[in-house]
C-alpha cells in the first residue's frame, strides 16, 4: 500500500507560513519502516480539493489530509470530502457528544460545525483540545496544526495500519562517481533497473563542490542485504568504465 500526503492552505503556497507536515510525516512513517510516495499542495479552493480529493478515493493509497477541518469559512475539506466520497455531510453523533461535554451551549451554533463529517466517516482522537478529526476509507483528516496533527497521525498508524509496519525498514547506500557523465551511464543505469526492480536508483550530477570535483553520486535504497549487493554491483561497473569512486560522505 502506498501512503501519500495532501496538504492544504493558501498560507503555504503563499510563503506565509512554511509547512512543516512532509517532513514530520516522513520521520513518523520512517519509525514504522514505512515510507511517503506522494505529496501534494492545495490551496483553500473547494474545486481543486473536491477533484483531488475523488481522484484519490478511486485508488487504494493510505492517505493523510491536512488542514481545512476548522469551522471557518475558508474551512473546506470536511465538505469536499463528502462530496467527493459521493454522500452527505452530517453531524457525528460522536463527535456531537465530544464537542458538547468540551463547550456546553457553547458548542452551538458555530463550534458543532466541525464535527459535521461525511456520512459513515470514523473519528480520530485528538489528544490536545478533544476535536476529533475523521476517517473516511484509508483518507484520514486532521487539523493543520502541527501539534494536533502528528499524534493522530500516529495514532491511526498504530491502532489500524500495524500490518504495514517493518521490522527491517530500507536503507539508501551509495557512492560518487568522479568526472561521470550522465549520458555515459544512462545505460549501466537502465540495466540496474531491470536487474533490480525491488531497488530504487538515485543519480545526482553535481558541479563539483570544495572537496569534490565534478561527479555524480549513485544511491540505491531497499532491503539492506539487496542494497549492498546492488551497490557493490553497480560501483564495480562504473569503475569498470574507466571511472574513480568514493565512498560517500556520511549523512
Amino acid at each position: 500500500m502506498k501512503v501519500g500526503a495532501i496538504i492544504i492552505g493558501d498560507e503555504l503556497l503563499s510563503g506565509k507560513r512554511q509547512d512543516k507536515h512532509l517532513q514530520a510525516l516522513i520521520r513518523i512513517l520512517a519509525a514504522r519502516g514505512m515510507r511517503l510516495h506522494w505529496a501534494e499542495y492545495l490551496a483553500d479552493s473547494p474545486e481543486a480539493i473536491t477533484a483531488t480529493l475523488k481522484r484519490t478515493l478511486a485508488g487504494d493509497d493510505l492517505v493523510f489530509s491536512f488542514g481545512g477541518i476548522g469551522a471557518t469559512p475558508d474551512d473546506y475539506t470536511r465538505a469536499c470530502a463528502a462530496a467527493a466520497a459521493g454522500v452527505e455531510l452530517e453531524t457525528h453523533a460522536d463527535g456531537r457528544a465530544i464537542l458538547e461535554a468540551r463547550f456546553g451551549e457553547e458548542a452551538y451554533p458555530h463550534r458543532i460545525h466541525m464535527v459535521d463529517f461525511p456520512t459513515g466517516s470514523r473519528l480520530i482522537p485528538n489528544p490536545v483540545n478533544q476535536i476529533p478529526g475523521f476517517s473516511v476509507g484509508n483518507h484520514h483528516f486532521v487539523p493543520g496544526f502541527p501539534s494536533m496533527a502528528w499524534p493522530m497521525i500516529e495514532w491511526v498508524l498504530d491502532t489500524h495500519y500495524r500490518g504495514l509496519f517493518n521490522d527491517e525498514p530500507d536503507v539508501e547506500r551509495g557512492f560518487v562517481a568522479l568526472q561521470a557523465r550522465e549520458g555515459d551511464l544512462i545505460g549501466l543505469m537502465e540495466e540496474m533497473v531491470a536487474r533490480y526492480p525491488a531497488l530504487r536508483l538515485s543519480c545526482l550530477p553535481s558541479f563539483g563542490t570544495a572537496d569534490l570535483p565534478p561527479h555524480i553520486e549513485f544511491g540505491l535504497t531497499g532491503a539492506p542485504a539487496l542494497v549492498d549487493i546492488g551497490v557493490g554491483e553497480l560501483r564495480r561497473a562504473v569503475e569498470a568504465r574507466g571511472y574513480e569512486t568514493r565512498d560517500r560522505k556520511p549523512r
